[in-house]
């Protein structure tokens, strides 16, 4: 399995986008995206200043469904 690096929120958002994610609100900092297909499929990024760790990260690809590799492959 790849590492995966620790990187700013909004690339984490843009890379979600690209996988077909709608932001459909944001309270305060943390942003929520929704898939445009599959409405199971969801993620919360927290948008503070700063990276966002690598824990969280992968949080936040298990709440999406994502593979490590998939992602990785959005970032591109």
């Amino acid at each position: 399995m790849s590492k995966l690096p620790s990187l700013p929120a909004h690339d984490i958002i843009r890379a979600l986008q690209k996988a077909g994610f709608k932001i459909v609100r944001q309270r305060g900092s943390h942003v929520r995206l929704v898939h445009a297909y599959d409405q199971s499929r969801y993620a919360t990024v927290a948008v503070h200043g700063g990276d966002v760790p690598r824990m969280n990260l992968v949080s936040i690809l298990r709440q999406a469904k994502i593979s490590t590799e998939e992602f990785l492959e959005l970032l591109l």
